[in-house]
């Protein structure tokens, strides 16, 4: 009997391996400073990386994987969707998990990113009143809080693991005759 592994499994690996990548470069930022992100060359690559070329690399290395080595050189639009969106998803998954429990170990990290944040905005904007600067502020801190982070991160990766793997799916696939 021959067992068939659905697109979603078959996408786990590079799922793990992007949340796990995301998690390194998270703590190496953090090791080196959160102050490199902000308005540098640093941080606009990071960005790049986690919101579009490691999502294309690894929704076209799952789709490759399942669609070669899986289903005998056949792979559907949908197919193509599911394995991207779960390894999108999957990612998101580990990475906000991981975010909220770095933020129970190391609840100064909020403070210091607001720090940061506030230097910046006054920076950027020197005639910034009090009541304006305390607005801004709260919102986010808002964002920063693991009930919002966790769901947000998820939704965002889920949109962005639908439109790229739409994009791939159009390009590898080859559906059975």
């Amino acid at each position: 009997m021959d067992v068939k592994i659905s697109p979603a499994k078959s996408g786990t690996p590079y799922g793990v391996l992007f949340g796990v990548i995301m998690i390194l470069e998270f703590v190496v930022m953090y090791v080196i400073g959160m102050k490199s992100l902000v308005n540098s060359s640093f941080g606009i690559i990071v960005n790049l990386a986690n919101y579009l070329v490691l999502p294309v690399l690894f929704i076209f290395l799952g789709c490759n994987q399942y669609k070669k080595k899986i289903n005998n050189g056949f792979i559907s639009l949908s197919e193509c969707l599911k394995t991207g969106v779960s390894i999108t998803v999957l990612a998101a998954l580990i990475y906000a998990a991981f975010n909220v429990i770095f933020n129970l170990i190391f609840p100064d990290f909020v403070n210091e990113m607001l720090d940061i944040t506030k230097s910046e905005m006054i920076a950027k904007n020197p005639q910034m009143t009090a009541k304006e600067l305390e607005m801004g502020l709260g919102m986010v801190k808002k964002f920063m809080n693991p009930f919002i982070v966790f769901p947000v991160t998820l939704v965002m990766y889920a949109l962005i693991g639908l439109i790229y793997s739409l994009i791939i799916g159009a390009i590898v696939k080859n559906e059975k005759p």
